[in-house]
């Protein structure tokens, strides 16, 4: 979020808001820099943020802001169809901030076999610490009501591909939230 927050404050400050353009992207030294100019070929990780016309000073409730805290949202996903699309859309549809790795990716697939029990299967969301395998709406829904998501927000809902934005550190308070009629994890059992 306070990226986020820095990012905007420079694109206010530069008048790249009003072009609608803003370019962060990394460089063969690990640099990252922020500009309205399309990044050069030789950009290790490059992202185009997008700026329309509402707001992007809107005040984020304080129970979004606490799930966020406490149990942040990474979406495991590919080109697999309805799920994969509608696992996205709920997350939007609901303005919940999640990061969205794309699970082609070689070194995402890895983590993906690694949360996932070997399987390279998608969607795949992960709730703080805990992991939602496949997508059935009723089931998503109710473990984001458990970790405290509200069901609608005024806030659009924030993507970051894998490649831009770095893994976020273990959450400070509780990893999980309380089960309420979730599937039963077999990894746990």
């Amino acid at each position: 979020m306070k990226a986020m927050a820095l990012i905007i404050a420079l694109a206010l400050a530069t008048g790249t808001a009003a072009a609608g353009k803003l370019y962060k992207w990394v460089d063969k030294n690990g640099d990252v820099h922020y500009t309205d100019q399309p990044p050069p070929p030789e950009a290790k990780i490059a992202e185009r943020k997008k700026f329309g016309d509402q707001a992007t000073d809107a005040p984020v409730p304080y129970a979004l802001q606490q799930a966020v805290k406490n149990f942040p949202v990474t979406l495991y996903n590919a080109d697999c169809g309805d799920a994969c699309s509608r696992a996205s859309a709920l997350l939007n549809q609901r303005g919940i901030p999640f990061t969205e790795k794309n699970a082609r990716d070689s070194a995402v697939g890895e983590e993906l076999r690694a949360l996932n029990g070997g399987k390279l299967e998608v969607p795949v969301m992960k709730l703080g610490t805990q992991v939602v395998r496949g997508y059935e709406e009723g089931n998503w829904n109710n473990v984001l009501d458990a970790a405290g998501y509200p069901k609608w927000s005024p806030a659009p809902a924030r993507t970051a591909t894998a490649a831009s934005k770095p893994a976020q550190a273990a959450p400070t308070s509780p990893a999980e939230p309380p089960a309420q009629n979730a599937a039963p994890d077999p990894a746990r059992q």
